[in-house]
């Protein structure tokens, strides 16, 4: 069995953008969601620094992530991130070869 990959991190949003950001944040996880491949994808605020955003992210392959990573919509996510007031991008790479609920 191939390895999922788990992708976490944050980034952070301007002071006062919070509002201009949220449809750029919406589109990029629905989108996310709808690749063939991708297990799970997700923003959250976090409860204690309201620019904040816990990124959450589950492929079932390398070639999912690929895909992903070459998708349309992450090219418009990347290009939207000044407009958006989206900074200080810190992600993480975890592959997976076991899971199991709890």
């Amino acid at each position: 069995m191939a390895a999922i990959i788990i992708l976490a991190g944050s980034i952070r949003i301007a002071p006062g953008e919070r509002e201009k950001a949220l449809p750029h944040l919406r589109a990029m996880a629905a989108a996310s969601r709808a690749e063939p491949g991708c297990l799970a994808f997700s923003f959250a605020f976090d409860v204690d620094d309201e620019r904040l955003v816990r990124i959450f992210e589950a492929f079932e392959s390398a070639e999912a992530l690929a895909a992903h990573r070459a998708s349309p919509h992450m090219a418009a996510w990347r290009a939207a991130w000044v407009e958006a007031g989206i900074s200080d991008r810190r992600m993480a790479q975890y592959d997976v070869s076991e899971w199991r609920p709890i």
